[in-house]
């Protein structure tokens, strides 16, 4: 249901309207090192297991299917190499990758990604091991992730028009992301479905002032 009124959200935009969203995307990838999927669900729900890989990308895409990969090809191993492992805990190698200047919403160089790694308790989420490395994080009402280490310093999930011409490039290391979803991410489609169902409630209200 709300594949589909994004859908009809993005199918419905004027040309000049927003080409894309400008935001934190969630990926994952497991301790044999393979390719980067992008998350299905959002990193306040997902739970890694220790030798896992969470990573986060600051970029401009269109859809998940256009989202952009973390860069570099570091695994768990390089990552938790120094951080052994100790009973009640587990590791998680977290990639902090905040994207290019082409990306970032003043045109600045970003910070430099970073590769760190947690060690939390056992039935922690990504997010618990982000917030554990990367502090402070900032979130939105509907749970989409905003900032990581205090980057960008404002907005969150921005729209960013067609004629400004910010789409992120390149695409790191594989292009598009292997998972599926219609969206950036779980909050910013839930977000979006909001701003829908307000727009219909009003629309609603209207006709029957006039009726």
């Amino acid at each position: 249901m709300v594949s589909a009124v994004l859908g009809t959200v993005l199918g419905a935009a004027p040309a000049q309207a927003a080409d894309g969203y400008r935001y934190w995307s969630f990926w994952q990838r497991g301790e044999d090192g393979g390719s980067w999927s992008y998350a299905t669900q959002g990193p306040s729900s997902a739970r890694p297991g220790d030798g896992d890989m969470v990573g986060f990308r600051f970029a401009v895409s269109e859809d998940s299917g256009d989202a952009t990969r973390p860069r570099g090809m570091a695994d768990f191993a390089a990552v938790c190499a120094d951080t052994p492992a100790t009973d009640g805990t587990k590791r998680v190698a977290v990639v902090i990758d905040f994207g290019t200047a082409t990306d970032a919403p003043d045109r600045r160089t970003p910070p430099t990604p970073r590769n760190e790694c947690a060690r939390v308790r056992e039935d922690a989420t990504a997010g618990d091991a982000l917030a554990s490395v990367a502090k402070p994080l900032r979130y939105n009402a509907a749970a989409l992730l905003c900032a990581i280490s205090g980057y960008p310093e404002a907005g969150c999930g921005d729209k960013v028009n067609a004629s400004v011409g910010a789409h992120a490039a390149p695409k790191g290391d594989g292009g598009t992301a292997d998972g599926g979803g219609s969206g950036p991410s779980a909050g910013l489609i839930g977000g979006l479905a909001a701003v829908v169902l307000l727009g219909a409630a009003a629309v609603w209200q209207a006709r029957r002032r006039r009726a």
